[in-house]
């Protein structure tokens, strides 16, 4: 028998990898949650944020080298999603082990990316209206001054990662050597399109499902969201 599958779950803008910890409660054994914890935010608050998309893209190839051997596969929601693939195209250019499966969920396809979205400002305003837009921020972050300004750094850092991602570095690399799972909520501002074109980056199986609600679909239907996650990931290699 096998040990279990790693899931590195790479976290949306302005927000933690504990945002992961629950889901280890309602994922089978076989399934190891690894929450990747970026620079300046959680655990790792002291350290200085990275802002630049190929910097963090490397930062995480690094730090995660243990956990990205054997049996693994990677999430990533909205930016967590950009960076799985960055990390897994990394991967593929370095000769390095491969995921089982890259899951993306609440972004476009790097080709569909709408290069406007994070052209507003990063005033403390604009960047207010914006978490209130996307839903997923508790109220208790809004009521606290102390957790209003940890939120907003990091998603201002966060803001820049995204813009400074070039879709072009990877245009002419071969496609991905595994299945990829898209994952989108139907209330949300991302095109059909634009997600369908994550079929474009995987030479091997692709799926996409769709659920009710907005940008953080994952949390108003966790259950339902969970169960469609683990039934695309390869049971067959591991003990049940």
């Amino acid at each position: 028998m096998r040990g279990p599958l790693s899931l590195l779950c790479l976290p949306c803008a302005g927000a933690s990898a504990a945002m992961y910890l629950r889901w280890r409660r309602f994922l089978p054994p076989w399934l190891r949650i690894v929450p990747v914890e970026l620079p300046g935010r959680g655990a790792r608050m002291g350290e200085a944020f990275v802002e630049d998309f190929d910097a963090m893209v490397a930062r995480i190839c690094t730090e995660q080298a243990d956990a990205m051997h054997g049996d693994f596969a990677i999430f990533g929601h909205s930016m967590g999603a950009l960076l799985a693939q960055g990390v897994t195209r990394r991967l593929q250019a370095s000769r390095r082990p491969m995921p089982r499966a890259l899951l993306v969920s609440g972004c476009a396809a790097p080709t569909r990316r709408d290069p406007e979205r994070f052209a507003g400002g990063e005033d403390d305003g604009s960047l207010i209206a914006e978490l209130r837009k996307q839903g997923g921020t508790p109220e208790e972050v809004f009521a606290s001054d102390e957790l209003m300004r940890i939120t907003l750094d990091t998603l201002r850092a966060d803001r820049r990662v995204c813009r400074s991602h070039d879709a072009r570095a990877t245009a002419g690399a071969p496609p991905l050597p595994l299945s990829l799972h898209a994952f989108a909520g139907r209330q949300d501002d991302i095109e059909a399109q634009a997600m369908a074109a994550w079929s474009k980056e995987t030479a091997g199986a692709f799926t996409l499902d769709w659920f009710e609600g907005g940008h953080f679909f994952l949390r108003q239907h966790e259950t339902e969201f969970l169960a469609a996650l683990a039934r695309h990931l390869p049971t067959h290699l591991h003990a049940h």
